[in-house]
């Protein structure tokens, strides 16, 4: 029998996230993650927006999963606990907002943005360590990512990944192995339970069945596609659509646009 393994997040989360300080409101910190690699499940005081400049993000907390292309971005308000994990080679280059200095009020859980230009210059100036900045102008700069951060335009795209351990155990190796084409007898036997069992628990738990389930979830990963310049042709192949045309129906139906159209606003 074949064994399947994954690798077990274990990288720690930036210090910068735990500290309390109004005198500076925004704190940073850039790291490089390799593929299939990840941040262990924790929680801060500070908000964080969470952006990749490159590669692809997948977060997943309180059973909801996210994609998360280099044309969006995750709002992750204080001591909401969360994982993240790189699908691929990844640039993080996040921000961390102290909680004294209140962002998008309404809204107490996480949240997929979409970056606009103005906020994606802003960041990669606060991160960029080979220009050093006055304590002044990262404050300045700092303050202005706050109020970016306040107007961006939410992106919902999520799915469910379930209360049950072994649902979960199932779920989180495909989310580490996105590229993975495993069949659900194969995965079953990840999770330790019974095809008929893990196909109860998919409909029970996330609403959906395992096939609807794993199609939306590369549906979600065709961002990932369009966003490294794949044409639909391409992006509908590689996820195992019988034509493109519908490949771009189904896209339309969950985003409102087309790929093409989606291309155009990056």
């Amino acid at each position: 029998m074949t064994k399947h393994t994954y690798k077990t997040p274990n990288i720690a989360p930036s210090d910068n996230a735990f500290i309390i300080d109004h005198t500076r409101p925004v704190l940073t910190h850039s790291r490089n993650m390799q593929a299939e690699t990840g941040i262990t499940a924790h929680s801060h005081a500070r908000g964080q927006l969470l952006w990749a400049a490159t590669g692809i993000l997948s977060v997943t907390s309180n059973e909801t999963i996210w994609v998360v292309p280099p044309t969006h971005a995750v709002w992750i308000p204080s001591y909401i606990p969360h994982q993240v994990n790189s699908e691929t080679d990844t640039q993080l280059r996040n921000i961390y907002i102290d909680p004294s200095y209140p962002v998008r009020q309404n809204e107490k859980s996480i949240l997929m943005l979409t970056m606009s230009p103005l906020l994606r210059e802003v960041i990669l100036k606060l991160t960029d360590h080979k220009i050093p900045l006055t304590a002044q102008k990262i404050k300045h700069l700092g303050l202005v990512a706050i109020d970016e951060l306040g107007v961006l335009e939410s992106f919902h795209n999520n799915i469910h990944s379930g209360q049950d351990p072994r649902l979960q155990r199932l779920i989180n190796y495909i989310v580490q192995h996105p590229n993975q084409a495993l069949s659900l007898p194969d995965l079953s036997k990840i999770a330790g339970a019974s095809v008929r069992t893990i196909e109860r628990l998919f409909k029970a738990e996330t609403g959906m069945t395992f096939r609807q389930w794993r199609s939306q979830f590369k549906l979600m990963n065709s961002l990932a596609l369009l966003t490294q310049g794949k044409t639909s042709t391409f992006v509908a192949h590689e996820l195992g659509y019988k034509n493109v045309s519908s490949f771009i129906a189904t896209f339309k139906a969950q985003f409102g646009y087309t790929p093409q159209e989606y291309i155009t606003q990056i």
